[in-house]
């Protein structure tokens, strides 16, 4: 279980907290497999740890996009060290063929609902 909450994206920044006493190591913000910046982190006044990584506005397109959060002991701009753990995922999800796809799923859901409405009717008037 990890220990990183997520407060979600402001202003571009992907911000959170990570709840331990000792200081994390290098947080990197990677998307397909890049690494794209490393996380400032900052001492809270609760004792924990606040989290900002910049969302690059050039990886932002449409579809679905995931960034990680990992941590690792490597130097900063190496790219993540095997064995990073991964502590927390942001999913953005944007453009106009979303709307497409959505109505696609509504539609298949309420066929399928239509399906079983009708099985439980026959199943509720079946006397036997």
């Amino acid at each position: 279980m990890s220990d990183f909450e997520s407060f979600g994206l402001k202003s571009g920044i992907w911000q959170g907290a990570i709840h331990r006493d000792a200081r994390p190591g290098r947080l990197v913000l990677v998307h397909l497999g890049e690494r794209l910046a490393e996380a400032r982190v900052t001492a809270d006044a609760q004792g924990g740890w606040r989290v900002g990584a910049a969302i690059p506005a050039e990886r932002l397109s449409d579809g679905a996009q995931s960034f990680l959060l990992v941590e690792d002991q490597g130097a900063e701009g190496e790219p993540p060290q095997p064995g990073a753990r991964h502590l927390g995922s942001l999913t953005l999800v944007a453009g106009a063929l979303l709307t497409g796809d959505l109505h696609a799923e509504l539609a298949l859901m309420r066929s399928e609902l239509e399906l079983l409405k009708q099985e439980l009717r026959r199943l509720a008037s079946d006397p036997g």
